[in-house]
């Protein structure tokens, strides 16, 4: 059941916040857990370090039931999902005879790293057009041999929102062995994941999309049956087994995910982050799912009566919680520019209007939108 959420998202008067697949807002709780940890460290400094390594932990634990890993101990904090990434590119020990592959459609964080992969280690970077198959799947499956290691996708893909059969591509990669790194950025927060049901060896996501949180803070989930072969290229105190002796020369990394974690935390993206992830997973996501999707055909099928050409997949399965669409016969990117001066924001992807609303999206915003869309000249 909807409910008003309003509270939680009091923008400006005038403002619609459609743009959550680029830059989302904070809830209104996250807010005031900032400015009480700000008054907190004012007034305490670190006399409140080991609770600030509590929520430290919880986010963690928040993490976890988020993705469904066996253990919040597997989830590394993160400063955003490109840092994650190139744990994966430049920690894997590659040979020289194999090969990537990844969509050319991807956004640069997930697509200009396997392309700088080359130069340093010799290998192969196998970019793939998604659309040149019977499926997107089939499409990256094409370009696999038996010197692939690794397959990287994006759950789902930032412009159109695409959304990627994860379930296909982990079975297709289980049974051969192949590595697979889920960039999960357009996914957690808004589409349920589970690991349990979708094995991957990595997930990454950096917090400040759907999961409502603050940039510089993110999740990098690295399955541990392949986390030490993954060699290490960031070092600092933080991954020491023994925190607390500065002096020691002869030092080890720990076994867990900290090991990914090589410097002080950024405890003010991770009580931000708790917060919000908190609010998300009491809400549920299976229920912020329904939301966004009854949110995303309410624009769709408006867009269709208005005579728009969608451009997103709408097909069940392959639809998220992105909505791109393109008025014909004018500069779309000129309504682009309208649409922001309106106070609606949005995205230009795919030479049109991409719409991407959250759960606490209210249908007269929504109107408000498509209806300064239709009248723009």
């Amino acid at each position: 059941m909807r409910r008003d959420w309003a509270h939680e998202f009091p923008h400006r008067a005038g403002l619609v916040h459609l743009n959550h697949a680029g830059v989302a807002p904070w809830p209104e709780r996250t807010a005031k857990a900032l400015a009480a940890f700000a008054t907190e460290n004012t007034r305490h400094s670190t006399e409140k370090v080991q609770q600030w390594k509590h929520k430290e932990s919880a986010l963690r634990e928040a993490c976890r039931e988020l993705i469904g890993a066996e253990q919040a101990s597997d989830i590394a904090l993160v400063k955003n999902t490109s840092e994650g990434l190139s744990f994966v590119a430049y920690g894997i020990p590659w040979e020289a005879h194999e090969n990537v592959v990844f969509a050319t459609q991807e956004f640069p964080s997930n697509r200009i790293l396997w392309q700088s992969l080359p130069p340093r280690f010799g290998i192969e970077a196998r970019g793939v057009d998604l659309y040149q198959g019977p499926s997107p799947e089939d499409a990256l499956f094409s370009q696999v041999d038996k010197d692939t290691r690794l397959i990287a996708v994006s759950a789902v893909q930032y412009d159109t929102g695409l959304r990627m059969d994860l379930a296909r591509i982990s079975e297709f990669c289980r049974t051969r062995g192949i590595l697979l790194c889920v960039d999960a950025i357009q996914m957690l927060g808004v589409i349920p994941f589970d690991l349990g049901e979708t094995p991957a060896d990595f997930v990454i996501a950096d917090g400040h999309k759907w999961l409502l949180g603050p940039e510089g803070i993110g999740l990098f989930y690295c399955n541990p049956d392949v986390r030490e072969r993954l060699l290490l290229n960031q070092f600092g105190w933080h991954m020491m087994q023994d925190t607390s002796n500065f002096e020691a020369q002869q030092w080890q990394t720990v076994d867990d995910a900290r090991r990914f974690e090589c410097g002080s935390m950024n405890h003010v993206g991770i009580h931000a982050l708790h917060e919000s992830l908190r609010m998300l997973l009491e809400i549920g996501i299976g229920n912020v799912y329904k939301m966004v999707s009854s949110n995303i055909s309410y624009l769709h099928e408006k867009s269709d009566e208005y005579g728009l050409d969608i451009v997103s997949p709408m097909d069940p399965g392959r639809h998220s919680g992105i909505l791109t669409v393109q008025r014909p016969d004018i500069d779309n990117h000129g309504l682009f520019r309208f649409l922001l001066q309106s106070g609606v924001l949005c995205a230009y992807r795919c030479q049109g209007i991409r719409f991407s609303p959250h759960f606490y999206a209210d249908r007269d915003d929504l109107d408000h939108a498509l209806r300064l869309v239709r009248e723009y000249v």
